[in-house]
């Protein structure tokens, strides 16, 4: 008896992979994946915006080519740190050349694929806090993840399925949220808290900005800065047990990446500042470089000196390739230009197609909530250029799905007035 499985399925499985090969938290792996499936899905046409982004995105890696020669650099830093900038690319072109012809349901697809990965962080969390013994928030969070963005989006999907079109039943619904809400909860991510609320926001039209729109906006606004201070005047302690931990970084939340100054000689002040640490050393360095390197980046292969030795991903390290900073990152690589190309991609992502459809309203509401989310992701998290990042896939399927929806419309509309 032979099992015939349809095309369709075999690219949802690929699809799944690519989205869930990032969390194993090995970069050449995941660059392997992505490469092969950019090459085994490559398409005849592709539309000007995803162009446009790719185009920006083989910009900054053109600028950071150049840029290498006038520095020394070692040959495997240079290439790590190609392949590093190329990631983004990687992932809009997956996500678009999987969704525009490979994949019939891409956000059912992108659905199940995010209830997986969420039942198998729960089972993670499970087995470390019961056979481990792991009992604080940083435990679990080296041993499990630190964020899942791609969950955040599912939740999203899910609470507004009417919206998107999601044939899925009630209590189903239900059940996938409760599951993708725990495993969200256990990432303790306050940039994952952050968001849903974006996220959330933009698609009940809060950012179309009307006086009662406004006015909800700014009682959420008020709101959180009410519980802001409660969490200030509480003072949780930096080294609490439990939910005491997370509240502490909350409460420094607004300071950690905007420090000018810090005392490296002092543990706490170092450590709970440290992406101030990164960029502070940064733009130190690239200004005694000259205004050159400011322009253009001191290119590939380049590292920034943190001054003292600092563990990270389970090595110590002084000299750091690539920083928490996805627009410091940038600025390492390619300078200013690059730092504003960069900001190019992101306001590309604002534009949208015009038509009245409700699915293409909840999908062009998406991509500019994520537009305005990209500007905090990249700067505390990297962004598109994190290793264990997967919204470029799903924005990148988002644009495909987006195109597919104006075609299917217009012909529609076209049989219709003949």
């Amino acid at each position: 008896m032979q099992i015939r499985i349809s095309k369709n399925v075999l690219f949802q499985i690929l699809f799944a992979i690519c989205v869930a090969v990032p969390y194993l938290n090995n970069y050449e792996l995941t660059f392997l994946v992505w490469g092969f499936t950019v090459v085994l899905t490559i398409q005849r046409k592709y539309s000007l915006n995803l162009l446009k982004q790719v185009l920006l995105f083989g910009s900054i890696i053109i600028i950071a080519f150049f840029s290498s020669f006038f520095n020394d650099f070692i040959a495997y830093n240079f290439i790590r740190d190609f392949t590093y900038l190329a990631k983004p690319i990687l992932g809009l072109l997956i996500g678009y050349q999987l969704c525009k012809s490979k994949i019939k349901n891409p956000l059912e697809t992108a659905v199940y694929v995010g209830i997986i990965l969420a039942i198998t962080h729960l089972l993670i969390v499970s087995y470390g806090i019961v056979f481990v013994g792991f009992r604080n928030i940083h435990q679990i969070r080296t041993f499990a993840g630190y964020f899942s963005d791609y969950e955040i989006y599912v939740i999203i999907l899910l609470i507004f399925s009417n919206e998107f079109n999601l044939t899925i039943s009630r209590n189903r619904k239900i059940f996938f949220i409760t599951i993708l809400i725990f495993s969200s909860i256990f990432y303790l991510s306050r940039t994952n808290f952050i968001q849903f609320g974006i996220l959330f926001l933009a698609l009940k039209g809060f950012f179309i900005f009307d006086k009662r729109k406004i006015i909800a906006l700014l009682s959420v606004i008020f709101t959180g800065l009410i519980l802001y201070s409660a969490i200030f005047y509480y003072n949780p302690k930096r080294n609490g047990k439990g939910i005491e931990a997370f509240l502490y970084k909350v409460k420094i939340a607004p300071t950690e990446p905007f420090k000018t100054k810090i005392n490296a000689d002092d543990y706490k002040d170092f450590n709970d500042n440290y992406r101030s640490v990164e960029n502070i050393n940064t733009i130190s360095q690239m200004k005694n470089e000259g205004f050159y390197t400011l322009l253009f980046g001191k290119g590939l292969g380049s590292k920034v000196d943190l001054k003292k030795d600092v563990w990270l991903d389970n090595t110590q390290m002084r000299f750091i390739s690539i920083l928490h900073n996805g627009f410091m990152t940038v600025f390492l690589k390619s300078g200013i230009i690059g730092v504003f190309i960069l900001i190019g991609t992101i306001l590309l992502t604002f534009r949208k197609q015009k038509n009245n459809y409700l699915l293409q309203s909840a999908i062009n509401k998406l991509l500019f909530g994520t537009a305005l989310f990209l500007f905090i992701s990249y700067w505390v998290f990297m962004g598109f250029y994190f290793k264990a990042d997967t919204k470029a896939i799903l924005i990148g399927l988002l644009l495909a799905y987006s195109e597919r929806l104006s075609k299917e419309n217009l012909i529609t509309d076209s049989s219709k007035q003949l």
